[in-house]
């Protein structure tokens, strides 16, 4: 999703456990931009998955525009 508008994009999610913690990182498809973000191995899989997911919106939104074609 960009800032610009709604519409839908692919991002592809990767979970790694890391000890006592779970590593995710959120790519997205369109333009290569990685975000990652640690949580406990007992959150549950879809809390973390929307947490990257946020932060990558958020990463994206800072971007210039012209990086996002």
């Amino acid at each position: 999703m960009t800032p610009q508008d709604d519409s839908p994009r692919e991002v592809l999610f990767e979970f790694r456990q890391v000890g006592g913690a779970v590593r995710v990182a959120a790519i997205d498809a369109a333009t290569g931009v990685e975000v990652t973000v640690m949580g406990p191995v007992t959150a549950s899989r879809a809390d973390l998955q929307r947490l990257a997911l946020a932060k990558l919106k958020a990463r994206l939104a800072v971007q210039k525009p012209s990086a996002l074609r």
